[in-house]
């Protein structure tokens, strides 16, 4: 049978140390806020750890972060196992038979030979520690433990203590911000201030004035190639002055906890702070053997396939490092401020049309629009875009039929096609998927959700 505890204060903290010292297996499903966490583990070490905001928007970040794949393989990822978090929101959240679909998405990249076990360990690293950074900030909610045996495919076990120890030095160095700062999903705007530019307050970057235009600060380190930290601290200065102001999170990213200007770990971990810089560094997996491709956490390495390595550990490579750390060294070159990406839109208002092209205007797009849908094939044959922006009800032929049309064009199997509509349903979603669309754009939108999307399958 599992076992429930509803608290009207969650200790998530001591919940998971008290876990670290089970032999089961077990999911760990906590609920606080409309989020879910789920957190697997098998004696004592984590599995694998994931929660309901935007999955696949976390794996994609981290994948970015860490130049694992390229952009068509990231496209193709999505729309792949998408359709699969659909279809577990809308089953029942306490059947754990079914696979997290970003967990299966990680799987299929290793049996796909686009991630090595040390890839994929180090990539799980990462993901995880978000994870849990954001549950250990959870002040009331309920939780259940699952002694279930369908549990995860293991890649990897994390030492839970070692995972909880990196964990509170990150939130620490986040709460050293608060309260002008409370959550990495804040939103930096840069005001234009005559007042302001004769402060002596430190230059920003200038490709870094030219991304803050709707970009959280957590997505905005993945496009500048910094560290989360590197960035805060560029920016905090000009926020407290009030030169640079901040939004609060997008949905769903602001149903998640935000940091407390309080002390969460023991003095140990003030007093270390006080006395350095604590930043993680990012490995350079391909470049690496897995000996060298994980760092900070105690991982218990399991392979799934035989290697010279995995053989000569019995299969167990246990990696011990500190947790003092250089600075953050991130491999992906995220910014291609010389190259411009072309853009079609198909749309037959005109309005729609203009709009979009204002809201490119200014950034590495040239941007070609197409009132009339019949001709549409035709200029995009001749224009070979990289991302497609089409409307989804058209006077003559709708976004589907013309969709399905694109994509029997083998130039164009892979080209980011984005359905831009008023419609909001699932089903219309769900269907979008099926005749090839990579991505779905609801009208109306902000400068900022066009450039997010377009962002995620270009840049």
């Amino acid at each position: 049978m599992p076992n429930f505890g509803t608290f009207t204060v969650l200790r998530p903290y001591g919940l998971l140390k008290q876990l670290s010292n089970g032999v089961d297996t077990t999911c760990l499903q906590a609920f606080s806020n409309l989020v879910t966490w789920l957190i697997y583990l098998e004696n004592g070490a984590i599995i694998y750890a994931t929660n309901s905001v935007e999955p696949f928007d976390r794996l994609e970040r981290h994948l970015r972060r860490l130049n694992l794949l390229t952009s068509e393989t990231r496209v193709q990822l999505r729309m792949t196992f998408e359709q699969e978090l659909f279809n577990q929101s809308i089953a029942d959240s306490s059947d754990l038979s079914t696979q997290p679909a970003d967990y299966q998405a990680i799987h299929w990249l290793i049996n796909e030979g686009y991630l090595d076990d040390a890839q994929a360990t180090t990539l799980i690293q990462e993901l995880v520690k978000e994870v849990i950074e954001s549950f250990l900030l959870v002040k009331t909610g309920t939780y259940a433990l699952s002694d279930a045996q369908q549990t995860v495919t293991k890649i990897c076990r994390l030492d839970v203590e070692r995972t909880l120890d990196i964990c509170q030095i990150r939130l620490q160095n986040w709460q050293s911000f608060t309260p002008q700062i409370s959550s990495p999903y804040q939103r930096p705007y840069l005001l234009i201030n005559s007042k302001l530019t004769s402060k002596n307050l430190p230059k920003l970057p200038p490709e870094l004035t030219i991304w803050m235009k709707g970009f959280s600060l957590r997505h905005l380190a993945v496009i500048m190639n910094q560290d989360e930290m590197q960035l805060v601290q560029h920016l905090y200065p000009h926020i407290v002055q009030g030169g640079v102001i901040l939004h609060e999170p997008d949905p769903p990213f602001d149903l998640l906890p935000k940091y407390q200007p309080e002390v969460l770990a023991s003095s140990r971990y003030t007093t270390a702070l006080l006395n350095r810089q604590f930043i993680d560094t990012v490995v350079e997996p391909s470049n690496r053997n897995a000996e060298s491709a994980v760092e900070d956490l105690t991982l218990v390495v399991r392979s799934l396939k035989t290697s010279p390595l995995s053989s000569q550990n019995l299969q167990e490579l246990i990696i011990l490092n500190t947790i003092n750390s250089a600075p953050e060294r991130v491999t992906t070159n995220t910014v291609t401020a010389k190259k411009t990406y072309k853009i079609i839109s198909v749309d037959d208002s005109p309005t729609i049309l203009k709009e979009i092209s204002r809201f490119l205007e200014s950034e590495n797009f040239s941007v070609v629009t197409i009132d009339d849908p019949l001709k549409a094939v035709m200029s995009i044959i001749r224009h070979k875009p990289d991302l497609i922006l089409l409307d989804l009800n058209m006077a003559g032929i709708d976004g589907y039929e013309l969709c399905k049309i694109i994509r029997n064009n083998s130039l164009f199997k892979h080209t980011p096609i984005i359905f831009v509509t008023g419609n909001k349903g699932l089903v219309d979603k769900v269907k979008a998927r099926l005749v090839g669309a990579s991505g779905y754009l609801t009208k109306p939108f902000t400068r900022a959700e066009l450039l997010k999307l377009v962002f995620m399958h270009l840049v």
